[in-house]
């Protein structure tokens, strides 16, 4: 894909994150404010998802993390969840050779399990027809919750140390990480929140822990590539210290 205008230099770019992640909120406001109902609010929003699919693929990001449908969303309102997962059921159908024409490798991350039969089969066919995609990573995280997460690779962890192939001394962080559903992905750099809800709601809470959180009052449905951009110049304008001094990252760089 020939990737657009856009507002860096070449030079610039690499100071864009490589990994990012959004917490998509604000649709049911939105709708309310329009005079719709809540459904309406979640297919405007699925337009929003496919402008900034395509802007985070046109500027050379190497992953995007969307929290498209969370653990505890299951407890919405019935016609809620089966709209919001026909929603889901179009997008993967709809997009389908989108994502492979322009070299995008999906996948689904979180209780997949939980999720209707026509979906669960959708979202296979498409992670193995986009397996060999190599442009970047478009993670879903569906019937997702990160303390879930986090708990299970606990579980599998305890499971391979008590079958001996796991000595307990060998714990530690790094360990761990490869335990998460996100292994395979480059550390998250940044972490976008729509709506201005200032919390992270069970959305990667051990991925997010030196992640650059920005959060916008922008409603989800009018999200567009510009405010994208205007979250990854925060980013860019952001001095990530790791723990360590701001003098000591300055002289790193220099």
């Amino acid at each position: 894909m020939e990737a657009a205008a856009l507002p860096w230099t070449e030079q610039e770019r690499k100071t864009l994150p490589r990994h990012v992640a959004i917490i998509m909120d604000g649709n049911g406001r939105w709708a309310e404010i329009q005079g719709k109902h809540r459904w309406e609010g979640h297919a405007y929003g699925a337009k929003s998802v496919r402008d900034v699919v395509t802007a985070a693929r046109e500027a050379g990001i190497e992953a995007l993390t969307l929290y498209a449908f969370s653990v505890q969303n299951w407890g919405r309102p019935h016609f809620e969840v089966e709209k919001l997962m026909a929603l889901l059921l179009d997008y993967l159908v709809e997009e389908q050779q989108t994502i492979l024409d322009n070299g995008i490798r999906l996948q689904g991350i979180g209780q997949i399990d939980r999720l209707p039969p026509g979906v669960r089969e959708q979202l296979r066919t498409l992670e193995e027809a986009s397996a060999e995609c190599r442009d970047m990573v478009l993670t879903l995280a569906l019937s997702y919750g990160s303390r879930e997460e986090i708990v299970a690779a606990c579980q599998q962890i305890a499971k391979d140390a008590a079958a001996g192939r796991i000595p307990p001394e060998h714990i530690d962080e790094a360990l761990l990480d490869r335990y998460m559903l996100t292994r395979d992905l480059p550390p998250l750099d940044l972490l976008i929140r729509t709506s201005g809800e200032m919390r992270l709601s069970n959305f990667l809470l051990w991925q997010a822990a030196y992640a650059e959180l920005v959060v916008t009052d922008v409603l989800w449905p009018d999200f567009d590539r510009d405010h994208l951009y205007q979250c990854m110049d925060v980013f860019r304008g952001r001095q990530r210290r790791f723990g360590k001094t701001g003098a000591q990252v300055s002289n790193q760089e220099t």
